[in-house]
Parts: C-alpha cells; structure tokens; sequence
C-alpha cells in the first residue's frame, strides 16, 4: 500500500507576506519563490484566490489554527495530570521509605 503525497501547509499570513514581497519593485516572483522554498505555481494559485477572495482569502489556515490550538490545550491538560500524579507518587513512597 502506497502513503499519500503530504503537503506542506502554510499559515494565512505567510501567504500574504509571499505575496506582498513578489508584489515589491525590482522583485521577481521567482526569487520569491527561491527565497521562501516554495513553487511559482503556489505561489500563483495564492496569488488568484487573493485575487477572487480578497481579504476572505486564506480562512481556511485560520480553522487549521483553532484546532490545533484544541489539541495543544487538551495534550497539556492531560501532562499536568500526569505531572501531578508522578508528584503524588513521589510523596507517597517518600513517606514509605522515610
């Protein structure tokens, strides 16, 4: 069974820091494209949904956020139980051996 090809993801406000550099004067896209590590086609696909979206482009990496920033909150709830119990456990045989 073959994986996948993954992608990389890029935040909203990557994107629209690509776009504004390869936007500046005396620069050209493709030394954008070389700068940042990504394609020129990516970069012209951000480009035209800027284009048709305007400042509605790129909601989606916003999503993204949210719900890693769930996960990072749930993962750090689930150590600082952990981290409280090893320290109960600690006490207790503490007590035991003393």
């Amino acid at each position: 069974m073959t994986k996948g090809k993954s992608y990389q993801r890029y935040p909203a406000e990557f994107k629209r820091m690509a776009l504004l550099k390869a936007s500046e004067d005396g620069v050209t896209a493709n030394s954008v494209c070389e700068e940042l590590g990504i394609s020129f086609r990516q970069l012209s696909r951000w480009r035209d949904e800027f284009r048709l979206k305007g400042d509605d482009a790129f909601k989606g990496s916003k999503q993204t956020s949210n719900n890693e920033l769930t996960k990072l909150k749930q993962e750090l709830a689930k150590v600082k139980k952990e981290r409280d119990f090893l320290k109960d456990a600690v006490v207790f045989f503490a007590k035991e051996s003393g």
